[in-house]
């Protein structure tokens, strides 16, 4: 088979709709043999039979088979796929049939085989083109994904957006790895990161992913190819009901059929992902794709309001009356309060009140912040529950009051979100305000007198005192040989940038990464309310192709969940993506070996046959680390870290590592 024999220039016949091609060199093809030749964008089954040369198109007039796959058996060119039978050099199929693919004129010239070959077709928009522009227009600037036979309309689309620089297309090893990607880039930029899959089983290796963007409130598009429209619900190849497949984790998901507006689908389908923080999801079948449409792309104006909603007057005023009364308030933000912390903080300034922030919001408020506090919860530090607990109020902005995160419901709480279901989700509430987080800490402030509640800040500054004693203590602590999470995440804070974006994965090291990583003014992505493994390494290139040109991304994970994707390791080096992931390898899935032991069990089948990931990463072309002692960790780290492109940090860890 050759990509491209075409070796001279074209022969152009004036006014001709087709050109001569050089095909092969004559001896080339060995007599009674089969070859596929492509030429531009079409492939053509070249043929040596009794002496003479057949050209013909390489689909079979049944259902396309490649005839250029097949063979030459008892003077008849045999279809691979169901046998069907053709002259070698005239295409004819012997009588009764009359179905022949289309021979061409052939020539055997000094320097070789010629054809005479159609010229390629003028490419027309397409529905996928409307569908792609205006995907574009609503913000989707980044699409992962997987290529493939159910979804080459949409995919010629996104080729000929690419080519004009109005999106990037980043094929990846797995689709569930796509999805994730698009998880953090919608986490992170708050625009619809963008996932691509085909029919059947590559969609339904996006719905983890999908799942994670669809409970923590991500906006995500995904776009899944479906087989032609005439062979869906019969059992054919990768024929799945998708609508029903997608039915729970997406938001909106609808087929496209030939007579619907693709435009406003997909309008629909981005608002579903933007306005509802939620999965939107297209399907569209194989014919449809490429259906010729001249109709004008959707785009997002005039369609989306302002989420700045202020709360009611009368409530505002009873929160602002019980925080004035307060002696002792803590503020805890959760991630729906991300956007808002300038205007929260502001009032936590105003009033003098300690803030904390579940493990999804770290990050959120600095740990060198004077009233930053850390973590609340399984995830957190000491000094948020301190607080919590000393607290004759509670004023929680944007948080889910997740069991993990453990805010005391037996507290007196005033709790703020734009999300009227949020408010008293699971138990009762003194006060629930709907509202925007940042207009409400606004009118808050403008309410409360100043300095209301004392200054606790000296009290901040003496609890985070005695627990970087006892972190300082914890650090060369070394039950199997590895090294220390107190260790790792002080010199990974040590080293990392101010504002870098950072992807968290699920297990003991991200228990650590909340407990003992101190944030400066970084940004925190992770698994939250599914608590998916794996997530981190394919977040990253999310993460990258959001902020990679003006941000460092760093990713940190255990083996066990860097195992679920470590062929991506092929992808951050195909697209040199400047990124570095940090993996904790004690060779066993740690954090379900303790859940083991607290369930009073037997310790089974947590262990892990690792290959060597830093040899492994080397092999994709991935710059790799390996650190086996305490001493190599701060120069690995930051070799790793001033490396442009991508690299891996291997640290053999403490197996209890909290």
């Amino acid at each position: 088979m050759s990509e491209s024999s075409d070796t001279s220039t074209p022969e152009n016949d004036s006014g001709s709709d087709h050109q001569w091609h050089k095909i092969l060199e004559v001896d080339e093809l060995a007599e009674g043999r089969v070859t596929t030749v492509h030429i531009g964008h079409r492939s053509y089954a070249v043929t040596n039979h009794e002496g003479n040369f057949g050209v013909l198109d390489n689909r079979c007039p049944h259902q396309g088979g490649p005839l250029g796959e097949g063979s030459i058996e008892n003077g008849h060119l045999r279809c691979p796929w169901h046998g069907y039978d053709y002259d070698p050099t005239t295409g004819q199929p012997p009588p009764p049939f009359d179905d022949a693919p289309v021979c061409f004129a052939t020539e055997v010239r000094d320097d070789g085989l010629y054809a005479a070959l159609p010229n390629d077709p003028v490419r027309v928009r397409t529905t996928s083109d409307v569908m792609v522009e205006t995907m574009v227009n609503w913000g989707v600037e980044a699409v992962f994904g997987m290529v493939g036979h159910s979804n080459l309309g949409v995919a010629d689309a996104m080729r000929e957006a690419e080519d004009r620089g109005d999106l990037r297309f980043f094929g990846i090893r797995h689709e569930g790895a796509a999805a994730f990607a698009a998880d953090a880039f919608g986490k992170l930029t708050g625009r619809p990161g963008a996932c691509f899959a085909i029919a059947g089983p590559g969609s339904t290796n996006l719905l983890t992913g999908l799942y994670d963007a669809k409970v923590d409130g991500a906006p995500v598009l995904a776009i899944s190819g479906q087989v032609p429209s005439k062979s869906r619900g019969r059992g054919a190849f990768q024929d799945l009901d998708l609508s029903a497949t997608f039915n729970d984790v997406a938001g909106y998901s609808q087929t496209l059929f030939p007579d619907s507006d693709h435009a406003e689908i997909t309008s629909l389908a981005c608002k579903t992902a933007i306005v509802g923080r939620q999965v939107g999801h297209l399907i569209v079948p194989d014919d449809v794709q490429i259906i010729a449409s001249d109709a004008p792309a959707g785009a997002p104006e005039g369609r989306v309001g302002s989420r700045r909603i202020a709360p009611p007057e009368d409530v505002l005023e009873v929160a602002a009356k019980r925080l004035t009364e307060a002696e002792q308030p803590a503020f805890i933000v959760g991630a729906g309060a991300r956007d808002d912390m300038a205007e929260i903080i502001a009032l936590a300034e105003h009033v003098g009140a300690p803030v904390a922030t579940t493990f999804k919001a770290k990050g959120q408020i600095s740990d060198t912040h004077p009233l930053g506090c850390g973590v609340l919860g399984r995830s957190g530090t000491p000094i948020a529950s301190w607080f919590m607990n000393e607290s004759d109020l509670l004023v929680v902005f944007g948080a889910s009051f997740s069991n993990h995160t453990g805010i005391s419901d037996y507290k007196p709480i005033i709790q703020v979100d734009d999300d009227p279901m949020a408010l008293g989700r699971f138990h009762s509430v003194e006060i629930p305000v709907h509202g925007n987080a940042a207009v409400t800490a606004d009118m808050l402030r403008a309410a409360v007198p100043d300095g209301a509640c004392g200054d606790r800040r000296p009290e901040v500054a003496d609890r985070w005192r005695i627990w970087r004693e006892e972190k300082a203590n914890r650090r060369n602590d070394d039950q199997t040989g590895g090294l220390s999470a107190a260790a790792v995440f002080e010199a990974l804070g040590n080293a990392v940038d101010p504002d870098a974006a950072m992807c968290v994965d699920v297990g003991n090291n991200a228990y650590s990464f909340g407990r003992y990583f101190e944030v400066t003014n970084q940004t925190v992505l992770m698994s939250g309310y599914l608590g998916s493994i794996g997530f981190a390494f394919p977040a990253s290139m999310g993460a990258w192709a959001a902020v990679g040109d003006h941000r460092q991304v760093v990713s940190v994970s255990g083996d066990g969940g860097f195992g679920q994707y470590a062929m991506e390791l092929s992808t951050v080096s195909k697209y040199n993506m400047n990124l570095t992931h940090v993996l904790l390898d004690n060779q066993e899935l740690g954090k379900i070996s303790k859940e083991q032991r607290s369930a009073d069990v037997d310790v089974w089948q947590t262990s892990l046959h690792n290959p060597d990931f830093a040899a492994m990463a080397e092999l994709f072309g991935v710059d790799a680390h390996r650190v086996d002692e305490p001493q190599q960790l701060s120069s690995a780290l930051r070799s790793a870290l001033d490396h442009q492109g991508p690299s891996l940090v291997t640290i053999r860890s403490d197996v209890a590592l909290l």
